[in-house]
Order: structure tokens, then sequence, then C-alpha cells
């Protein structure tokens, strides 16, 4: 009994402060990767509406999750979602990503804990 109780608390010192996350991108309106070069995600801006007074184009939707590993971690946090969101749209040469989204904590079949987060990917055009 002592052994699977150390066995266990080495797991869980091992475990660390670690999260992981998923994302995708809607095929159907991403433009081809070849024709945009990918930017810092440090460039990118997030907006929860939409750009009024700019032109841009549409490079494709953004569904992200970030999850915590167990449940002594912290719960994920919409500044994280929102890296997550620049991270993907930096990597499609995305100026901006507009209607941003954050999603409410919750425990899922596959985390202790998880956000999404949703937004568009755009490049402006002046």
């Amino acid at each position: 009994m002592r052994s699977a109780i150390g066995v266990a608390l080495i797991a869980l010192a091992l475990s660390g402060c670690a999260t992981w996350s998923t994302a995708q991108v809607d095929s159907s309106t991403a433009e081809s990767s070849a024709t945009i070069s990918a930017k810092s995600p440090e460039e990118v801006k997030v907006y929860e509406t939409d750009v009024a007074g700019r032109r841009y184009e549409s490079l494709g939707d953004l569904n992200v999750t970030v999850n915590k590993t167990t449940l002594f971690h912290p719960n994920p946090t919409k500044e994280l979602v929102e890296k997550k969101l620049r991270e993907k749209a930096a990597a499609m040469g995305a100026d901006a990503v507009i209607f941003a989204t954050y999603g409410n904590v919750g425990v899922s079949f596959m985390s202790w804990g998880s956000m999404d987060g949703r937004g568009r990917a755009i490049r402006f055009l002046d």
C-alpha cells in the first residue's frame, strides 16, 4: 500500500505545471500557406468585434482549446486561450483575429479543465 502511494506521489510530482492545447483551422476558408509568410504571435492583434475602417481578407476560422493536465493545476485562462489564438493566426500570416470568443472553464472527457476559444484570422489589405 505504501509503495502504491509513493508511486502516485512521484507521478504527481513529475507531472509538473504543464497544460496542453489543441487547435484547428477551417480549411474551407483558409488560404494556401504557400502565399503567406508567418508572423510573430506578438504582432497579431485580437479583437472581440469586427475591425471598422480597415479593409481585410479572411484567412480562416480558428478553434482552439487549452487544457490543464491534472486536477491540481490552475484552470486555463482567457490569456492562455488568446495566446493560442495568436500563435495559430501568426502561423497563417494573419495580422489580427476578429470575433474572438472565449468559453467557460469546464471538465471534459480528456481533461480536468479546459477552455475553448474561437475567432477569424484576417490579413489587412491597407
